[in-house]
């Protein structure tokens, strides 16, 4: 009898506490975060030697782009960051340019491509500009990253 009083009280106890947990879960139900600005990462290895002639050709025309990006209201920032890579096929540099959202990182594509034609250039301008720098860098790949800003 004692065992069946002892087993019943650890049940009632056991639903109690799954009762709450389910309650619990519910209360939760709302995201407890917001989604932030989206973060074009692209990532970039800059071959030995040509550091400085990278970070020059960015100060000259990928940074008076991205201002120019910035005051036509297409993005809300960009950065440059120096990778430490693990590997000599892993990117030294990451170019982040920030967008207020996620159809504002894909859907601006037009916009943005006006923009560097009076800041930079035709596209076949950009072009051979790029070609030329594929004697000395290597873009890896990119990503989208989306902000999440906690409650």
């Amino acid at each position: 009898m004692t065992k069946t009083i002892i087993l019943f009280i650890c049940v009632a106890a056991s639903s109690l506490s799954l009762n709450a947990r389910g309650q619990n879960a519910r209360a939760q139900d709302v995201r407890q975060y917001t989604e932030g600005p989206v973060t074009e990462v692209d990532y970039v290895h800059v071959e030995y030697g040509h550091f400085e002639e990278y970070i020059d050709w960015l100060n000259s025309t990928w940074k008076p782009t991205m201002e120019a990006f910035k005051k036509a209201g297409l993005i809300i920032d960009y950065k440059v960051l120096k990778l430490t890579p693990k590997s000599p096929d892993q990117p030294n540099i990451s170019l982040n340019i920030t967008f207020k959202n996620g159809a504002a990182a894909f859907d601006k594509g037009v916009q943005l491509e006006e923009v560097a034609k009076k800041s930079i250039g035709s596209t076949e301008v950009q072009n051979k500009a790029r070609v030329g720098r594929n004697d000395y860098r290597k873009v890896l790949g990119n990503e989208y990253v989306r902000e999440l800003i906690l409650k």
